[in-house]
């Protein structure tokens, strides 16, 4: 059977039924794996306003999402809720990294492949942990913000390697560890041992990224590192927000003076 990779990936961004969309990257990734010989023909890539999503959660914006205590149940429920979205919204983000940018070699579309399989699992565990507190995906309302940086950066995988995994997606290796204190404080050690796999996955999925970027940079004899702050500012990438979880960000790939420059604190040196 002459199977076409992009028409498979394309299928499973644009699958809106979350299981049906786990199930669809967990068979590509096993079959990537197994060795299957698949076509790499396909029309080229067009712009996807919104991936494929249930119609539920309702999106708002970031600052219409009502804080709520985590000390009570629905705040409880409303936190892991969040990051079920932000696992969700990871699966799109990887499957159109694998789908749009046709021109990198296999081992680029083996490791976004990878991510989006790793993220279809986060998504289960925590969904699954969602429903045992009385709730389900879409429940609460969510934000589209990490989907907005990947309509803004559809024209370039540089820009994208630089701005989704490196910026935003290692968000998430900062907040992670303050909100497993908070759910530690209320005594869910479900969603810390979820959270423990998220966070250690996510550290390898931003040094895929890194890993890209640096190498479309010296594909283009550019250097690195200017390069990713003069993207930083000229797309205005949200800037980063104490406390920065250095330890994963340089496991990551970010270098000790990246992030310096990044949250404007100074290197000391050793000379």
């Amino acid at each position: 059977m002459n199977r076409k990779i992009f028409a498979e990936l394309l299928d499973a961004l644009m699958q809106a039924v979350p299981d049906a969309k786990c199930d669809a990257v967990e068979a590509l990734w096993r079959d990537w794996q197994d060795g299957t010989v698949f076509d790499r023909t396909a029309p080229a890539p067009h712009a996807v306003d919104d991936a494929g999503r249930p119609a539920l959660p309702g999106l708002v914006e970031p600052s219409a999402l009502r804080s709520r205590r985590m000390g009570s149940r629905e705040g409880h429920a409303a936190m892991i809720h969040a990051i079920c979205h932000i696992e969700f919204t990871a699966i799109n983000l990887a499957l159109d990294a694998a789908w749009r940018f046709r021109d990198l070699p296999d081992a680029y579309l083996g490791d976004w492949l990878r991510v989006a399989a790793d993220e279809a699992r986060h998504f289960g565990l925590l969904r699954a942990h969602l429903r045992s507190l009385g709730h389900d995906y879409g429940d609460f309302p969510a934000h589209a913000g990490l989907w907005d940086m990947a309509c803004r950066t559809a024209g370039d995988a540089l820009a994208r390697m630089a701005l989704v995994p490196r910026v935003l997606e290692a968000r998430g290796l900062d907040a992670t560890p303050p909100i497993m204190a908070k759910l530690s404080a209320v005594g869910d050690t479900a969603a810390l041992t979820i959270l423990d796999i998220v966070l250690a996955d996510e550290i390898t999925h931003v040094a895929v990224g890194d890993r890209w970027f640096r190498h479309l940079c010296a594909q283009r004899g550019l250097d690195a590192e200017p390069t990713f702050l003069r993207l930083f500012d000229e797309f205005e990438a949200p800037r980063l927000q104490p406390p920065v979880n250095n330890g994963a960000r340089l496991a990551a790939g970010f270098s000790e003076q990246e992030l310096a420059r990044l949250t404007g604190r100074r290197v000391h040196s050793e000379n």
